[in-house]
């Protein structure tokens, strides 16, 4: 591993030259891949050189240790010498962790589709209650979001909300969220009190651009039509709305929030790009899937991830067991612990299954 580190800070190295040469500075394209590869390797490298001045300062410990008559001074250097021991292995274990490969979708924008799932009128108000907590989560994580489709009802839930969510690291951020989200709690309709379960679905897609998939034009069809929304003189006139349909796998998708059919129509390309990409790497963890005693992040939307529990105040996710008390502040986007502790999860999954 040593060897791959002394390597990778010679790329280092040559990349942090390459920011300074004219020729890169002056082509845009260039200099902002050189400098996405400086700023992804910078952590790694500041680990290593840490590492080898706590090598050096072991070695140093040993030689005075070995030379030295002096009592105060091998005190020192017997202090000197845990101190750099300590250092050193802990260290090379966040190496490991650093070294692991890296999913490639991590920096990109993402694509979430929530739809209510069984309960009805709750099920759609719990999908409402998600898609509030992951804007408020996202934008106090610098992401920006923003609607591409949505099927509202009249209480106020949603039947289907379809958003991007945009900003580096998106994508590693919301990738734990995908699976199935139930809610137990006594809806406002309920005259007797009795606790209601309801359960809402979750897809977080990474974004990708068109020509990342195969989209052959003749097997999309388009159809258009005039946006809902409100009446009077908001009322669309125009048929702005684009509904794409893709005929070799029957995928449907619409997107209605912008003014001009073409913008609307850029956006349903990107969704029905994502989506055939998603299943494309679906059927390659599918592969791999058996292997595995647990799923975290595999996106497998057949399984209860977490749940909801009104009357308790706590969240729990089934795929780490962690219970949390603090419903509330869940609920108002409060929910970086939980992706923190599942993110710890898939390391650690990830490292035994390296060690293998």
């Amino acid at each position: 591993m040593l060897s791959k580190l002394r390597e990778a800070e010679a790329k280092y190295e040559h990349l942090e030259a390459s920011l300074s040469n004219p020729s890169v500075m002056a082509d845009t394209d260039r200099y902002v891949a050189v400098m996405k590869e400086y700023k992804s390797l910078t952590p790694i490298i500041e680990k290593y050189r840490a590492y080898v001045a706590a090598e050096e300062a072991y070695e140093e410990a040993l030689a005075i240790l070995s030379d030295s008559s002096d009592p105060e001074l091998c005190a020192l250097a017997d202090e000197q010498l845990k101190d750099a021991k300590t250092q050193t292995e802990q260290l090379y274990r966040e190496f490991t962790v650093l070294l692991l490969p890296r999913d490639p979708n991590d920096e990109k924008n993402v694509i979430v589709e929530i739809r209510a799932g069984a309960g009805g009128e709750e099920a759609a108000l719990f999908a409402a209650v998600l898609y509030r907590m992951y804007t408020m989560y996202a934008t106090a994580e610098g992401f920006s979001c923003t609607v591409m489709n949505q099927n509202p009802t009249e209480l106020g839930g949603y039947r289907e909300i379809v958003f991007q969510v945009e900003g580096d690291g998106a994508y590693s951020r919301f990738k734990f969220e995908s699976g199935v989200h139930r809610v137990q709690r006594v809806p406002e309709t309920e005259s007797q009190g009795r606790i209601q379960t309801s359960t809402a679905t979750v897809a977080v897609l990474p974004e990708v651009e068109a020509v990342s998939v195969d989209l052959n034009p003749a097997d999309i069809i388009m159809e258009t039509c005039k946006s809902s929304g409100a009446g009077g003189q908001h009322i669309n006139k125009t048929e702005s709305a684009v509904r794409l349909i893709h005929k070799p796998t029957g995928i449907v998708v619409e997107c209605q929030q912008e003014r001009s059919q073409f913008k609307n129509k850029d956006k349903a390309m990107k969704m029905l790009a994502s989506i055939l990409y998603d299943r494309k790497l679906r059927e390659q963890t599918e592969q791999i899937a058996s292997d595995r005693q647990k799923q975290v992040g595999t996106g497998d939307r057949s399984e209860r991830i977490r749940t909801y529990n009104y009357p308790q105040g706590r969240i729990t996710d089934h795929r780490i067991s962690l219970t949390l008390y603090s419903l509330d502040r869940f609920l108002d986007g409060d929910i970086g612990g939980m992706i923190d502790a599942l993110a710890t999860a898939d390391t650690a999954e990830k490292l035994k299954a390296q060690a293998q």
